[in-house]
């Protein structure tokens, strides 16, 4: 799949695409529907079809000190929008140049001539340009004089509220990954490299992978049932995970540390993906060793019963 910068202008192959215009990151139910049009439309014509998303996100550009929201990293969206059917996955990379760009410098100088795009599909609430003074009410007038044709997709509604980012990221707040999961259509899910650790896990006969959790969101703090991936084999593992500061040891220090079960192989250095399915209980710090062991091994018999079911 290619992976297009919105500085450069696309190969000959891509242009005249259908783009579905948005951030996408979670790329939920709504975010679906979006690329979806998109794809049956560029299907339907005989164009290619373009996933777009923006890195970094614009909030953070505009307020850095805000905490990690992220619910994927570029190589998952990447992923996702392959599988969805997409041609090429578009990044627009957001810096104070493109902040600063008008809403129709954006239609006309990056969309139309440097993207060469025939059409773009869009949530009715998307905006875009310097301010955010773009709608979709500009896209279709002054995109139209410029040819360039604009489709609107209607919210996705779950429940009494359309899906949306907001509500995954409160869901997972809140310790509750199968609300997220199901506005999603899979579990959200953490990628990163397992690195070495203080052997804490190894000592009390649960080792454990783990991650760095970056810019992800932080889902609420505590153990979860999980499954896990390694990315290089596709080899798919089940196991519980504590994510959080670890009170149970000093210095705190913020990990995912998931434990697999019946797991034996050395995975240093390996890329792995772990998706939450079920939050177990919040962390905490015990009386002794001994006692923690002891929870360690409720939670992990529990993380199987949830899993098996």
């Amino acid at each position: 799949m290619r992976w297009l910068d919105h500085r450069e202008p696309v190969p000959d192959s891509l242009r005249g695409a259908i783009i579905a215009l948005g951030n996408f990151d979670g790329f939920h139910k709504g975010h679906q529907a979006v690329a979806g049009a998109a794809i049956a439309w560029a299907q339907a014509e005989g164009r290619p079809s373009i996933v777009a998303t923006f890195d970094p996100h614009p909030v953070r550009f505009f307020r850095p000190e805000v905490p990690p929201f992220r619910l994927t990293t570029l190589e998952q969206r990447q992923e996702l929008y392959l599988a969805a059917g997409a041609t090429a996955m578009l990044v627009f990379h957001f810096d104070a140049e493109l902040a600063g760009t008008s809403a129709e410098d954006f239609i006309g100088r990056i969309l139309c001539e440097r993207l060469g795009a025939h059409g773009v599909v869009t949530g009715g609430d998307f905006t875009f340009g310097q301010g955010a003074n773009g709608d979709v009410a500009l896209l279709r007038e002054h995109g139209g004089a410029l040819g360039l044709q604009t489709q609107v997709v209607d919210p996705v509604a779950d429940g009494e509220a359309p899906v949306s980012s907001s509500r995954i990221r409160e869901a997972l707040r809140q310790g509750d990954p199968q609300t997220a999961a199901h506005l999603l259509t899979r579990p959200f899910a953490i990628r990163g490299i397992v690195e070495h650790g203080d052997k804490r896990g190894r000592e009390i006969g649960y080792p454990t992978a783990n991650l760095a959790i970056e810019n992800y969101l932080r889902p609420r703090y505590g153990i979860y049932a999980v499954t896990g991936r390694i990315l290089a084999t596709g080899q798919e593992l089940e196991g519980a995970a504590n994510i959080g500061l670890r009170p149970q040891f000093e210095p705190p220090k913020e990990l995912l540390e998931p434990y697999f079960f019946d797991f034996s192989g050395d995975l240093y250095g390996q890329e792995i993906e772990v998706a939450f399915h079920h939050f177990i209980r919040p962390e905490g710090k015990f009386d002794s060793i001994a006692a923690l062991v002891a929870q360690m091994d409720r939670d992990c018999a529990e993380a199987r019963r949830l899993l098996g079911s």
